[in-house]
């Protein structure tokens, strides 16, 4: 059981009742590490920035994404909101990006055949893929990196991705939901200093494959939580449905839950066969009837076949991954 260095923090709401004072009501009340029982470490409060800003938009209109550490009483340092390869890996290719002025109206506008290629398979099939990802997405092809997204957090984007490859292939993808307070699983939205975003990842590919129910996807952050008790695992699902989604604006004494990542789980012959189905969302669950880059395109994500895809919760799962074999 891991108790955090952070774990006296829990005990001042307590200490501000003894002395008469309450605290306020949008404070969460944040429950006590011994209620917590299963298989992931747990930190509480907010990480320490080492990145302060991966992207600097042209308009200046996109939210911080930085990236932190948080150590837990074992002396485990976690990497929040999870280690990513945005500042080294090849980027995708643009199909709608504000920062970089590439906004078509339509696919007709787009050249595709500026698209590189990735060789994976010499003699492989040439397959373009089409994605949108909230926020951010790392796309493999039998562990190979193919391309990362060109927007950690937002203005919301999406790609075309083209690679060589035989059948059968494995899709692994890295999706994370970013977060401006670094730690906390949380930004400043709908009012609230503290409140959880959400995810979503969909995407198509040209030899029919699209993102659905059969694909596989486990979570390894979740945050924010203020009630331990709620989280479970249940047949390898790692669960925070009873979890509050709501936002606070006094939300810097949260856990958050993290579980060690495989080092091999982009490759082929990764086995995810004991990973819980992906749980399938709508556009409206993902809300983006009002995102340009995704609506100029629609044939080829909803309009193909293509489902949005998370893990059990979209709105306190903040890094997860997805597995898919093409056959």
């Amino acid at each position: 059981m891991i108790i955090t260095k952070h774990q006296a923090l829990a005990l001042s709401s307590v200490a501000l009742l003894v002395i008469g004072c309450s605290p306020s009501s949008d404070t969460p009340s944040v429950s006590n590490i011994s209620d917590y029982q299963g298989s992931a470490s747990i930190t509480q409060g907010v990480a320490t920035t080492v990145e302060s800003n991966l992207f600097e938009c042209a308009n200046g209109r996109s939210r911080v994404a930085g990236v932190g550490e948080i150590t837990d009483s074992e002396g485990k340092v976690w990497t929040v909101p999870a280690k990513n390869n945005f500042a080294t890996g090849p980027k995708a290719f643009d199909l709608y990006e504000e920062c970089s002025n590439t906004t078509p109206s339509s696919l007709a506008e787009v050249d595709q055949s500026s698209v590189p290629v990735a060789i994976v398979d010499q003699d492989g099939e040439e397959i373009t893929g089409y994605i949108f990802a909230d926020n951010y997405f790392e796309l493999y092809i039998n562990g190979q990196l193919i391309a990362v997204d060109t927007v950690p957090f937002t203005p919301f984007n999406s790609n075309i991705v083209k690679f060589k490859v035989k059948k059968p292939y494995t899709i692994a993808v890295k999706v994370i939901d970013w977060e401006e307070n670094i730690g906390l699983g949380s930004e400043d939205n709908r009012g609230k200093a503290y409140h959880a975003g959400d995810g979503g990842f969909i995407a198509s590919f040209s030899d029919g494959t699209v993102t659905g129910p059969e694909w596989q996807a486990q979570t390894f952050y979740t945050s924010p939580i203020y009630d331990l008790a709620c989280l479970s695992e249940v047949d390898g699902k790692r669960l925070s449905e009873s979890c509050t989604t709501e936002g606070t604006d006094h939300g810097q004494d949260a856990y958050a839950a993290h579980w060690e990542t495989p080092t091999n789980w982009m490759n082929q012959e990764f086995d995810a066969t004991s990973w819980p189905q992906a749980s399938v969302y709508s556009e409206d669950d993902i809300g983006v009837n009002n995102k340009k880059a995704y609506m100029n395109f629609i044939e080829k994500f909803s309009g193909a076949g293509a489902s949005f895809i998370w893990s059990t919760n979209v709105v306190l799962d903040n890094e997860v991954l997805l597995i898919y074999e093409v056959k």
